[in-house]
C-alpha cells in the first residue's frame, strides 16, 4: 500500500462548504484538484491536509 500527504489551501467560500485547492508538488501535476469540505469541519482553516492511500 502507497500512502500520499496531499496539501491544499482555501480558495473560495460557499454556502455551505469551503472549496480548497491542491498545492501540488514541485514539478508534479496534481493528484486530487480541488475538493470541497463541509463549512462544520473546515471552520476557519486557510490549509488542509489529506492522507490518500492506493491499495495494490
Amino acid at each position: 500500500m502507497v500512502e500520499q500527504k496531499v496539501k491544499f489551501e482555501f480558495e473560495k467560500l460557499n454556502k455551505n462548504s469551503v472549496r480548497y485547492k491542491e498545492i501540488p508538488k514541485d514539478g508534479m501535476p496534481p493528484i486530487i484538484g480541488s475538493i470541497y469540505v463541509q463549512k462544520w469541519f473546515a471552520g476557519d482553516a486557510k490549509e488542509i491536509e489529506i492522507i490518500i492511500s492506493k491499495k495494490d
